[in-house]
């Protein structure tokens, strides 16, 4: 029996690790990214200690580095000529400014250039499934975005406060709407469906940069505040329910699974096309797309 094969960046923590742990529980063959070695085979003994059947290979590198995207998706497509789903989950909110070695600011490369550019890499493998899902992890936070302004925010390495960063936060959800459904329309009639969901709030990884996190981490668990398992069950939804099959182009929410209207503007087809081509291109000038 052949079983089918789901990507998954972000796995060894948080959402990404408890979606990959119900996919092991169904059988499915997975694929997951990984920046420490360390913490992929703690992964991958836990989740052969629950399945001990499960399949997981591990491909290894920096998400917010873009040749490191490059690698990681030429490798995958290279391993598996043949993908069904790919669950674009990690993430990362900063609480101050970072810039990368390629001069991208970090929350926007890690939240939105690495799922745009992993997406693109691997949509020969997606087609080849006839029935592949790409589930992008956007959230609500999207509505507090500030002012968009494209192509321009994709550069944009301007410093903020920790104050400030959550409206940065917000606008990288927001480019994950609407690259959502501009792949969504490109990539109609291909069998490859892509959609976005709201995880809601979850305490998992909560703000890791802020030195009372743990301490509130835990006050939130005690007051059952935040359960990180309803972010990964409308994760693992998408990816395998027979209702999500066939539909794209959505926004989902947690919880009901019921479809949700992004904050404008989400869907806004002019505005999505005008980012899906000024990412494009802005990749295409620095080598990471041909």
């Amino acid at each position: 029996m052949t079983y089918p094969i789901v990507v998954i960046t972000g796995a060894t923590s948080g959402l990404g690790q408890l979606v990959a742990i119900e996919l092991a529980k169904r059988g499915t063959h997975l694929v997951l990214t990984a920046r420490s070695k360390k913490r992929a085979e703690t992964t991958k003994r836990m989740l052969k200690d629950i399945a001990p059947k499960t399949e997981v290979d591990f491909f290894y590198g920096d998400l917010s580095l873009m040749v490191d995207v490059k690698r990681i998706g030429k490798e995958i497509k290279a391993a598996y000529p043949k993908i069904d789903a790919l669950v674009n989950n990690a993430g990362l909110h900063a609480f101050e400014q970072r810039i990368t070695s390629e001069g991208f600011a970090e929350m926007i490369a890690v939240n939105y250039l690495a799922p745009w550019l992993l997406s693109y890499t691997l949509q020969p493998s997606l087609m080849k499934s006839g029935n592949a899902r790409i589930v992008n992890v956007a959230s609500e936070a999207s509505r507090n975005h500030g002012e968009l302004k494209l192509p321009e925010d994709l550069t944009d390495t301007s410093t903020f406060t920790p104050r400030g960063s959550s409206a940065l936060y917000g606008k990288t959800k927001l480019l994950n709407i609407m690259f959502t459904g501009e792949l969504a329309l490109q990539l109609s009639g291909t069998g490859v469906t892509v959609n976005a969901l709201n995880p809601g709030f979850n305490v998992t990884g909560l703000g890791r940069e802020l030195w009372f996190a743990s301490a509130l981490e835990r006050i939130l668990k005690l007051l059952h505040i935040g359960d990180p398992r309803k972010g990964a069950d409308i994760i693992t939804r998408l990816v395998v329910e027979s209702q999500y099959q066939g539909v794209t182009g959505g926004y989902f929410n947690v919880g009901t699974g019921k479809s949700i209207i992004p904050a404008y503007p989400g869907r806004d087809i002019t505005m999505q096309n005008k980012l899906w081509n000024g990412t494009k291109e802005l990749l295409l000038r620095r080598g990471f797309i041909e």
